[in-house]
């Protein structure tokens, strides 16, 4: 798979001029992805879907996800649903990052009952099963599982593209699910899976895969970079725990490269501590270049 670039955003409230502007210049300067965050109990975070039509209506050729939804508080009928407009709108640039509910304090202050990880990880795999059969158009859908039930409801529209369903899974048990089901694994940041946890997921995900019958490498394996694009010195970073990234950009596309080759992953999106112009540029005009020449 050609390695794929992105940039991550949180949609400020405060800030929604900025972050339609670095929205547009990812477009401009060819980034491949670009990640919304969708914490809708986040008093400072507007809506994020509301906030993903926007960007998609301002930009040409970048495919924006939210990274990554949360299932408990959108529902997978009306996600299935939002996921087809948006991708319909934009002439097919619309992926769905997904999760179980990461948040379970604030989700249930929200009004959704809790629910245990098994529970959630099984909602999970009830809540993809509908979201795709609402994408076919023609079908009376009627899914009756133990947390989601839909009970003939006529699916459609169908999405302009084949939308990329990419669950954001941390323990194991979830990322045996990403393996047997899901189109891609958005990898958490390293504050909730530390770098030294990356292979032995990726590996558990290839497993599952296999043991499906699917073909492992058709799995999207998105790595999330939490760091600094530094102008100096050149020094080279520790991948351990959640510590960030800080250091230059060829030091930058070092790592990319050694988490290609030795982790597995083919897409590398990037959440800049300061999400400003300054790193944007960076990320794209130096990182990214000199990542694609190593792994080239």
């Amino acid at each position: 798979m050609t390695p794929r670039f992105g940039i991550q955003v949180a949609p400020v409230a405060d800030d929604l001029p900025g972050v339609r502007r670095l929205a547009r210049l990812a477009d401009d300067e060819g980034l491949d992805l670009l990640g919304v965050q969708d914490h809708p109990y986040a008093a400072a975070h507007a809506d994020a879907f509301s906030v993903m039509g926007v960007l998609l209506a301002e930009t040409r050729r970048l495919r924006v996800f939210p990274d990554v939804a949360s299932l408990p508080l959108r529902g997978p009928a009306m996600l299935g649903k939002a996921a087809s407009a948006l991708d319909l709108l934009s002439d097919g640039r619309f992926e769905l990052g997904i999760g179980s509910g990461g948040f379970w304090q604030a989700i249930t202050a929200m009004g959704v009952p809790a629910k245990r990880p098994a529970e959630a990880l099984a909602a999970l795999e009830e809540g993809i099963e509908i979201i795709r059969a609402m994408w076919r158009p023609g079908e009376s859908v009627k899914v009756h599982g133990d947390h989601y039930t839909v009970n003939g409801v006529h699916a459609g529209p169908a999405p302009a593209h084949r939308v990329g369903i990419w669950v954001g899974s941390v323990g194991p048990r979830a990322n045996a699910l990403t393996g047997r089901l899901a189109d891609g694994w958005a990898a958490p940041i390293p504050h909730y899976l530390p770098y030294e946890k990356w292979r032995e997921a990726q590996d558990t995900i290839s497993r599952a895969a296999v043991e499906a019958g699917r073909d492992p490498g058709a799995v999207l394996r998105m790595a999330q970079l939490v760091g600094e694009v530094t102008t100096g010195p050149a020094t080279a970073p520790r991948l351990q725990g959640e510590e960030p990234i800080r250091t230059t950009a060829d030091e930058w596309a070092k790592v990319i490269a050694g988490l290609a080759t030795e982790t597995g992953f083919d897409t590398f999106v990037y959440w800049p501590e300061t999400t400003d112009e300054t790193q944007l540029l960076r990320w794209s005009r130096e990182v990214v270049p000199a990542a694609r020449a190593l792994l080239a």
